[in-house]
């Protein structure tokens, strides 16, 4: 995972355009989304554990169209959350109309937003983002810049494992079609050895790394387990 050249964004248009293109039917839970409507109640528990969320203030990168950001604001948190993809913010925001919850949603990268508003927010949500970008470092040290002083970063990602491969890559995508095929690049998964040295050299102290399973057929998710496939990680701003 090399970084982009200076001034280069910090997104790959193909993954854009990929996701852009799911952006009608996200909200739809039996569409193609329908594996993270699936582990949504997870990733929201998992924060929820460790962060009161009431009044607090939450940023949500690599949003999508919103889910979890609108389990965050459904909560009470004050939600500000950003994606590139000009589709599914445009979705997002359309998807408000109905849910009748206040989320801001921001056609923006965190980069930019980190040269704007530092040490702006209590906690910062970034799940399954990180695989899908040039510079997942450059990610970690944006939102450790924008974190307040005991501001806690959450992530979710899956391991550089041949478990992984298997699972969410050949059984995802080929065998169930629980996924778009392409969705995922197996060079791309993160170890989570990779990701702590991140989190250590953006000057955040890891607190948590824990797997999160998931199963198809029940069609539930739950934190706990091996972490060889997905897994969750926290860690706090000093």
């Amino acid at each position: 995972m090399s970084a982009p050249a200076a001034n280069a964004p910090n997104s790959s248009q193909a993954e854009l355009d990929k996701f852009g293109a799911l952006a009608s039917r996200w909200w739809d839970p039996q569409g193609p989304q329908r594996p993270l409507h699936e582990l949504n109640p997870a990733r929201l528990g998992y924060v929820r554990e460790r962060l009161p969320l009431a009044g607090a203030r939450v940023l949500d990168v690599g949003c999508g169209a919103g889910l979890l950001s609108e389990a965050l604001a459904r909560e009470g948190a004050q939600v500000t959350a950003l994606d590139l993809a000009p589709e599914l913010i445009d979705v997002a925001k359309l998807h408000l109309l109905e849910s009748g919850l206040k989320v801001d949603y921001r056609l923006q990268s965190v980069e930019d937003l980190a040269a704007e508003a530092p040490g702006s927010f209590d906690a910062i949500t970034c799940m399954e983002m990180l695989e899908h970008v040039p510079d997942p470092a450059a990610i970690v040290r944006a939102c450790a810049t924008l974190l307040k002083p005991g501001g806690q970063l959450f992530l979710s990602t899956l391991n550089r494992t041949p478990a992984a491969f298997a699972v969410a890559i050949v059984g995802a995508e080929y065998v169930a079609r629980l996924l778009p095929r392409g969705t995922h690049d197996y060079k791309q998964f993160i170890k989570p050895s990779e990701l702590a040295a991140w989190l250590r050299a953006a000057g955040l102290q890891a607190r948590d790394v824990s797997g999160l399973a998931y199963d198809p057929i029940r069609r539930k998710a739950w934190v706990g387990g091996p972490t060889a496939i997905n897994y969750l990680a926290c860690a706090v701003k000093a």
